[in-house]
């Protein structure tokens, strides 16, 4: 065996690289117009570069710039990112400047992906939750080169990143403390630092600042109109509330992006105080700044909010609400979109959300014949949690039959869905595309959202099924079609086994529940519209162009 005699060589390495750029900064400054000259200089083949694109925030200037770098000097670049977002993105693998990508979620680019991958353009490591990839770049994944996003920097690198932090704190040391090489994008460049609002991430992580020639693109992606609510949906809210949210008592969660738990949100002022659930339910919330939270969090219904990431026009509400939201010496928002993966992970009861598909034995994908869409950090909020050991009365409540004298309780894992789609397309379905996808794209892993083992419970217009009681597979099997309706699942339903689950407890019908439907009306909810949510925030809340319909 060979006696290893080097233990610098990265950061060597990192210091010829230096070297070459230095004739192009002034100090830690590029100039904007030497962007594309200083990635050629500063990225070698086959590196792997970490691009900061996640499903809000992105680093536009620095993946254009990357996207017209010359292939002859920079190919094969081995792309780590949490969220394939932009064309351009995809245009670094049709390139050649790109030729592998490990990544979390895709998102609008999710069709051009899996056409990417079945013409062999593209070469995908893995598709993996938010916390899995950043986890792996400390680890296996660890980047050479690191594009961020910042608002602010002065010249010795010193980043405010504001509301929209989101995983630039993570990124950054990944790359930093292995002698990797941070070039952060900025919307501001300031002289010195006491011209700065906050410092999120110091200059000492940070090589190189750029200002952009725009600011970055930041989405609201996480608001909802609620005049697109329907009825089915509110029906399905309000057995939500009463069949989960008050029959486990669950006090912390995470909600998904959607219409679903969008009109949960809009219905606890109303239909929740009508049941004096306020203080008893919902009261610690792990999400971004959702608008439709607005009237729940003026009502008195939310003690805390921990952040994946900001939201547009949300910024002077949260500010506002520094009881509720964790903000800075600015009185700006702090997200962190590692922190709060965690949080909802371990320190929420309950994850709700909704899914493209779900087949009869509860597993769930956004992966669908054609569209290659990833998962994001549903895989972690919608799991059991098997390392946490402090307890609640909804973790309590789930807890199953084990070793004598061992208590263990179990996160609550809830599916709402609608039977059928747009387009009358079934979202019960005997086998996930997923299935077929993964293997004729020849993935080792099935790319399965949520697996139905973690499933808890799964709310239709139909009533509720509690999987978490069932004995066995076949039962699970039976409560999921009983509340199927006439989609593929629901059509092997036989109705004299739906009254023995029904007195078992394993499904619930709206009226063992206490629901009327006839009660689902859109006049139920706390708002109706982004205007009203406006005028609950008291006009803190600035709704970005396209969702003004006043």
């Amino acid at each position: 065996m060979t006696q290893r005699t080097t233990w610098d060589t990265n950061r060597t390495g990192k210091a010829r690289r230096l070297e070459r750029a230095a004739r192009l900064a002034d100090g830690k400054v590029i100039p904007t117009g030497k962007a594309v000259e200083a990635l050629e200089t500063l990225i070698e083949p086959g590196d792997r570069v970490v691009l900061e694109g996640d499903n809000q925030k992105q680093a536009d200037f620095l993946s254009r710039s990357l996207a017209v770098v010359d292939p002859a000097k920079v190919h094969d670049v081995h792309l780590l990112i949490s969220s394939i977002s932009r064309p351009e993105h995809l245009d670094l693998f049709e390139d050649g400047i790109a030729t592998k990508v490990d990544f979390a979620y895709a998102g609008a680019q999710s069709t051009r992906v899996a056409q990417l991958l079945a013409d062999g353009a593209l070469d995908i490591g893995a598709i993996h939750t938010y916390i899995e990839l950043y986890g792996r770049f400390f680890v296996d994944l660890i980047p050479k080169v690191a594009l961020v996003a910042a608002n602010s920097a002065d010249r010795d690198g010193n980043l405010y990143t504001g509301p929209n932090t989101e995983d630039t704190p993570t990124i950054a040391e990944a790359t930093a403390f292995r002698d990797g090489i941070v070039i952060a994008q900025v919307n501001q460049l300031v002289d010195s630092v006491d011209e700065l609002p906050r410092v999120d991430i110091p200059g000492g992580w940070v090589d190189f600042v750029i200002e952009a020639d725009r600011p970055y693109q930041i989405e609201p992606l996480f608001t909802r109109d609620p005049r697109l609510i329907t009825e089915v949906q509110i029906l399905m809210a309000m057995m939500a509330i009463r069949g989960v949210y008050e029959r486990h008592q669950v006090t912390s969660l995470n909600h998904g992006i959607g219409f679903d738990t969008a009109a949960i949100e809009l219905l606890l002022p109303t239909y929740g105080e009508k049941l004096g659930l306020r203080g008893k339910i919902a009261r610690n919330w792990v999400l971004n700044p959702h608008p439709t939270l607005i009237p729940a969090i003026e009502s008195g219904w939310v003690e805390s909010v921990v952040a994946f990431g900001g939201e547009v026009g949300m910024e002077k509400y949260c500010a506002a609400r520094p009881d509720v939201f964790a903000t800075g010496r600015d009185g700006m928002l702090r997200s962190n979109r590692l922190i709060a993966q965690a949080a909802g992970h371990y320190a929420a009861d309950m994850f709700i959300g909704a899914s493209l598909q779900i087949d009869r034995d509860g597993n769930s994908s956004t992966v669908t014949q054609g569209r290659l869409s990833g998962f994001g950090g549903a895989p972690n909020m919608g799991a059991d949690a098997r390392g946490r050991r402090h307890a609640s009365p909804a973790w309590l409540d789930l807890a199953s039959g084990g070793q004598e004298d061992i208590t263990r309780g179990r996160k609550l894992v809830v599916q709402v869905v609608e039977t059928f789609g747009k387009g009358g397309v079934p979202k019960l379905v005997e086998s996930l595309d997923a299935v077929e996808v993964g293997k004729e794209s020849g993935f080792t892993v099935t790319p399965v959202m949520i697996y139905g083992d973690d499933v808890t419970h799964v709310v239709t217009e139909e009533g509720v099924a509690y999987l978490y009681k069932a004995r066995d597979l076949a039962e699970r099997r039976e409560a999921l079609a009983a509340v199927a309706g006439v989609s593929p699942v629901g059509r092997r339903h036989e109705r004299t086994r739906g009254e023995r689950l029904r007195r078992d407890g394993l499904v619930a019908l709206p009226e063992d529940l206490g629901v009327r439907r006839t009660d689902a009306k859109r006049s139920l909810l706390a708002a109706t519209s982004i205007e009203d949510l406006v005028t609950w925030s008291g006009g803190l809340y600035e709704p970005t162009a396209k969702f003004r319909s006043w």
